[in-house]
């Protein structure tokens, strides 16, 4: 391989003098298990191809400022047994090009002068909303596809495909819920676990459902908005007065993170919670577990009922861990198509993969024209899948309410009169 300088960039060749391509990764947003299946399977088909790979380490960071120091050459030997890591070789970084137009230019810039004209990054609905504008100010000179990963499973892809690392997150995560379901039946108590899903209730109604707890609340719940916070408490208080006419004491209540992010900013809750580089509020940093721990234990202690309840976050446990083997697989499909799609000669694309096929999708059909941002795919809340689960939960329902005998049995265990009860706990 030789190089050549020509207009402050570098133009490679193979040892026969042909021009190569030079194909840059980087990985944005927050650790995705398969991150490094994507990374592998991508250098190993480009070097296959008779091409050159960079990383370009923690996102559009450096990029971004005009900084071109922090890349890596990926070649067969860095990338080998990746594949059955977790994390990301490239490290990650939520920095966010497309609040300033010289960051998008800086970036455009810092990618010539690496020689990258085929440009492959890794992330979610934030990321692939900044791949779409470098590939706008590239202005065709840069080809830019786009591989989906969210633990979160939001990015609307079609027929319900989910997005790489979501498999594993919810493994992991019903794991660790197994263990707490356990606990609260040994100790009789109930916990609260906070579950990572910042804009949808995927990962929080996956894992709760395949643990089978009692109850899972997620955003889609409250249809509507802003949510308040004391709707969701008078919907966890609900599940633990109707075990506890059912004579148990015990119970895991799953809740996605993302309740938080549709209630009214104004919200003591969120007053003063810090902002991330995309402006969402950083949720790891809101005490939700908290709140609605206090929030409901004050509320039935004023009526005289005593319950103890625990609280957990869970979100970082499974954002790094070990692709399965669906993620595995997956994301090794990902990455041929990533390079492939490249070469066919497609850009400002998504790469899928539907019904085994590589199926690129416009990034045109992605974002939201209101807001410019990627959409958000939620719990479909008409789907079985999702009315099932509420079914199997120990919500109260309005069966329940229009029930005599369960509901002066609710009544009770609440020390309320059935007419505060059904007051207290109705829907909507």
């Amino acid at each position: 391989m030789t190089r050549s300088r020509q207009g402050g960039t570098f133009q490679l060749r193979n040892a026969e003098g042909e021009d190569m391509t030079t194909f840059g990764i980087l990985v944005a947003g927050g650790p995705a298990p398969g991150i490094n299946g994507v990374i592998e399977s991508a250098v190993t088909m480009a070097i296959r191809r008779g091409h050159r790979v960079v990383g370009i380490l923690d996102g559009f960071q450096h990029i971004m400022a005009g900084d071109t120091d922090h890349v890596v050459e990926l070649d067969l030997d860095r990338v080998s047994g990746i594949l059955l890591r977790g994390g990301s070789i490239l490290h990650t970084a939520r920095a966010n090009p497309t609040k300033n137009p010289d960051h998008l230019e800086n970036c455009v810039q810092s990618l010539d002068k690496l020689g990258v004209t085929h440009l492959i990054t890794i992330g979610g609905d934030d990321t692939a909303t900044s791949a779409s504008k470098v590939a706008e100010a590239a202005r065709g000179r840069i080809r830019v596809v786009h591989v989906p990963k969210t633990i979160d499973n939001d990015l609307p892809l079609p027929n319900n495909i989910p997005t790489f690392g979501f498999e594993t997150a919810r493994e992991h995560a019903t794991a660790v819920v197994q263990r707490i379901v356990e606990d609260t039946i040994t100790t009789q108590r109930w916990f609260f676990v906070v579950m990572m899903g910042r804009s949808a209730g995927h990962l929080a109604l996956g894992a709760g459902k395949s643990a089978g707890v009692p109850l899972i609340v997620i955003p889609e719940d409250f249809p509507n908005r802003p949510i308040k916070l004391d709707e969701v408490v008078r919907t966890l208080e609900g599940a633990i007065v109707k075990r506890l006419a059912a004579g148990r004491a015990d119970g895991v209540a799953v809740i996605a993170e993302g309740v938080c992010e549709y209630m009214d900013p104004n919200d003591p809750l969120l007053s003063d919670a810090p902002l991330d580089e995309h402006g969402h509020v950083r949720l790891a940093e809101v005490p939700i577990a908290k709140v609605l721990r206090v929030g409901v234990t004050e509320a039935l202690a004023s009526r005289g009922v005593k319950v103890t309840i625990g609280e957990k976050d869970v979100g970082y446990e499974v954002r790094a861990g070990y692709p399965l083997a669906f993620d595995r697989d997956y994301t090794r499909d990902l990455g041929v198509g990533a390079v492939m799609t490249l070469l066919g000669g497609i850009s400002s694309v998504l790469v899928t993969r539907q019904e085994g096929q590589i199926v690129p999708i416009p990034f045109s059909q992605m974002i939201d024209p209101e807001t410019g941002k990627s959409k958000v795919r939620v719990v479909d809340v008409e789907s079985d899948y999702y009315r099932n689960a509420l079914m199997l939960q120990d919500r109260i329902t309005s069966e329940d309410l229009e029930d005599p005998v369960a509901l002066a049995a609710i009544a009770q265990a609440a020390n309320l009169s059935p007419e505060e009860a059904r007051e207290r706990y109705k829907l909507g």
